[in-house]
């Protein structure tokens, strides 16, 4: 049963918004440093191992009870960028709408009420999580997972990119993803103050020259 929840929220079609967002990969696609699969492989993991492993720690930590208000202001240290962080509570807004349909429980009751205008979804990924009964190593997968298949789908429809190519990029990564959701469950059960920090700064750049252009195909 465990098992299964966990497919329902790592699933792409559970309606949690993130079907409009690249992940940084069209900006990388139009500034000509994501052209095929290898470069699509390359962003993946450079974003896997900084954004994905910061993300993944905080939804950790927030499955493992951590509290969730102190969690949101660890994610605002941890995110730089004006528009990423609009882009986070956004995407937890709408993360904790479907995770209060699926698994109501008191603790999204309390996060709706405490963040009405969102909180990280980071910390909702973990927190729905918890209500689904699942453990912090299983939100850090989920994180891991959507860290690198939301540019991958992004690059299907930016590059007309062959889609078993892009799936393909997410099989060589899998190993990968398991050992930073390993490192990210571990460094949360130390508490928030041992939370990964890692950065990328250039994804932090691109994402706010995108914020500024009139046509894009991705919100983010």
């Amino acid at each position: 049963m465990t098992r299964a929840a966990l497919l329902v929220l790592a699933d792409g079609r559970f309606p949690a918004g993130g079907h409009a967002h690249s992940g940084g990969v069209e900006p990388a696609v139009r500034a000509g440093r994501v052209r095929d699969a290898r470069d699509l492989e390359a962003f993946c993991r450079g974003r896997l191992h900084t954004s994905g492993l910061t993300s993944a720690g905080l939804a950790a930590a927030a499955a493992l009870g951590h509290d969730p208000a102190a969690l949101d202001e660890a994610a605002d240290a941890r995110t730089p960028s004006p528009a990423l962080r609009a882009t986070a509570r956004k995407l937890g807004r709408q993360m904790l709408r479907a995770a209060r349909a699926t698994w109501p429980g008191p603790e999204l009751d309390a996060l709706a009420r405490a963040f009405p205008r969102g909180a990280h979804q980071p910390v909702v990924l973990g927190l729905a999580a918890r209500a689904a009964g699942l453990g912090p190593q299983d939100a850090a997968h989920c994180v891991a997972y959507e860290t690198v298949g939301g540019p991958a789908t992004a690059a299907v429809r930016l590059l007309s990119l062959d889609p078993f190519q892009a799936a393909a990029v997410l099989a060589r990564l899998a190993p990968e993803m398991d050992r930073v959701a390993e490192r990210a469950a571990r460094a949360a059960r130390d508490g928030i103050d041992a939370l990964p920090a890692a950065s990328a700064p250039l994804l932090d750049i691109t994402a706010e020259q995108h914020a500024t252009w009139p046509v894009r195909l991705f919100a983010s």
